[in-house]
């Protein structure tokens, strides 16, 4: 890679951001791509998350993806709103306009929905879903599952006003879907995940491995699929416990793959090489 006066930045943003694999899978498709171009990750505290995405664009970045806990700020930071943010209630992709002003949009919803047809061939039409953490990312997952025509979504959080909040907005927005919070206790959780077709892990826990897991096998069956939203790990806690309970189980890689996959196209208006930014990730996560 020759970096030069003309190279073209993109980057992610998040606090912290040591996690994010999001730089080897871009780099990798602009590398095969020929492009001149390179994707870094920077530390950005929320409280200054406007001022920097502002000095990004006066530098000519040409696009930018944000991570926790920085979606919800640029939501209602941004100058306008892509149809997908405003479902979602955040942002994960900006878009440096000509005109100058910040577009956001949210690509974790169509992630989320590519994965789940590729690692299982599950559709969301009919399906009966539970949500386990109702932070930014498990209200983005509730309200896509809702949008996909699942029949049945319930969702869960140690914050009951937050849960409560998911539910009052699938309500009014899918007056269709059935929706309800299991409430605060694991009993209850428990309970929601056995009946569920889909149970959708979107808390940290996990991001730790030490992380004990918010659900045990009691809690899965046959028949059932796991999402687990974390993606460092070829087999979080929570997927070994839901291998063990009979259900099959899928770390997010593919999301990641695939909301990235869909910024860049909004960036760029071309596709990315997504078998490049694929062999990237699981080389990183699953080793050679």
């Amino acid at each position: 890679m020759n970096i030069s006066g003309h190279t073209t930045p993109f980057a992610v943003l998040g606090h912290p951001i040591g996690h994010t694999l999001s730089p080897i899978m871009h780099n990798s498709s602009i590398a095969a791509l020929g492009m001149d171009a390179i994707y870094l990750a920077f530390d950005a505290p929320p409280d200054r998350l406007m001022t920097i995405l502002a000095a990004m664009r006066d530098m000519q970045f040409a696009g930018v993806n944000l991570t926790v806990p920085l979606k919800e700020v640029a939501f209602k930071g941004v100058d306008s709103l892509d149809a997908s943010a405003k479902l979602s209630g955040s942002v994960n992709t900006v878009e440096f306009l000509q005109d100058g002003t910040l577009r956001g949009h949210s690509t974790d919803g169509h992630g989320f929905v590519t994965s789940l047809k590729e690692s299982f061939g599950l559709f969301l039409h009919g399906q009966s879903v539970f949500v386990l953490g109702c932070g930014g990312a498990g209200r983005a997952m509730a309200i896509t599952c809702a949008d996909e025509g699942a029949s049945r979504v319930v969702v869960s959080d140690i914050d009951a006003a937050r849960a409560d909040k998911v539910v009052a907005e699938i309500a009014e927005l899918f007056p269709a879907v059935s929706v309800e919070s299991a409430g605060t206790d694991a009993v209850q959780w428990v309970a929601a995940s056995k009946q569920a077709d889909l149970v959708v892990q979107a808390t940290p826990i996990g991001m730790k491995q030490s992380d004990t897991p918010l659900l045990t096998s009691e809690a899965f069956r046959e028949g059932q699929v796991l999402f687990d939203l974390i993606y460092m790990y070829p087999e979080t806690g929570i997927m070994k416990e839901a291998i063990a309970g009979g259900a099959q189980a899928a770390n997010g890689l593919g999301m990641l793959l695939h909301q990235g996959a869909r910024s860049f196209e909004i960036w760029t208006g071309t596709a990315p090489d997504t078998t490049a930014m694929r062999k990237a990730l699981e080389a990183s996560v699953y080793g050679s």
